[in-house]
C-alpha cells in the first residue's frame, strides 16, 4: 500500500510539472512571434470575423424569381434568334422581396422594352453572342429606374439560351 501512494504521489507531481511547463513555455512562445506573426494572427482573426458576419447578412438575402423572358432579335432578313433569360433578383430583406413581388409585371414590360430595342441593333452581342456582363448591367439599372435606388443587391441570370431561326 506504502508503494502504491508513492506511485500515485509521483504521478500527481509529473502530471502537476507537465502541466505547469506547458502553460508557462507557451506564453514565451507567443510572445516570441514578433511583430510580424502576431500582425498575421491579429489580421487571420479579423477575417474569420469578417467572414462569420458575411455569412449572417448571406442568411438574410432572398431570392425573387422572375418569369423567362423571351425576345426576338430581327434583322433586315427578318427574325434571325430568339433569346431567351431567367432573371432572379437578390433582396436583402423580406420587405423588399414582398415590394419587388408587387412590381414584377412592371419590371418585366421594362426590361422587354430596353433589351428589344437593345438586342435588335446588337449592341449587347460580340460575334453573335450576348454580353453577358453588359446585359446584367442594364438589367440593374432598370431595376433600380423602376423599384427604386437599393432596393435589388444583384441581377443573377438563371438562364441565357440563344437559338438561330
Amino acid at each position: 500500500m506504502k508503494y502504491i501512494t508513492i506511485l500515485l504521489l509521483a504521478m500527481v507531481l509529473i502530471g502537476a510539472g507537465g502541466a505547469g511547463g506547458y502553460f508557462f513555455f507557451q506564453k514565451q512562445a507567443v510572445a516570441s512571434l514578433g511583430e510580424e506573426n502576431s500582425m498575421a494572427v491579429k489580421n487571420k482573426m479579423e477575417r474569420d470575423k469578417a467572414a462569420r458576419a458575411s455569412a449572417e447578412e448571406a442568411k438574410k438575402l432572398r431570392f425573387v424569381e422572375m418569369e423567362p423572358i423571351i425576345l426576338p432579335i430581327i434583322d433586315a432578313q427578318g427574325v434571325s434568334q430568339v433569346v431567351t433569360l431567367t432573371i432572379s433578383l437578390e433582396v436583402n430583406s423580406e420587405e423588399h422581396e414582398k415590394y419587388v413581388e408587387l412590381l414584377k409585371p412592371r419590371l418585366k414590360d421594362a426590361y422587354i422594352q430596353d433589351m428589344y430595342g437593345v438586342l435588335n441593333r446588337k449592341a449587347s452581342m460580340e460575334g453573335g453572342v450576348l454580353k453577358v456582363d453588359d446585359l446584367k448591367e442594364r438589367l440593374s439599372r432598370i431595376s433600380d429606374k423602376v423599384l427604386g435606388a437599393n432596393k435589388v443587391n444583384g441581377i443573377l441570370l438563371q438562364a441565357v439560351n440563344q437559338r438561330a431561326i
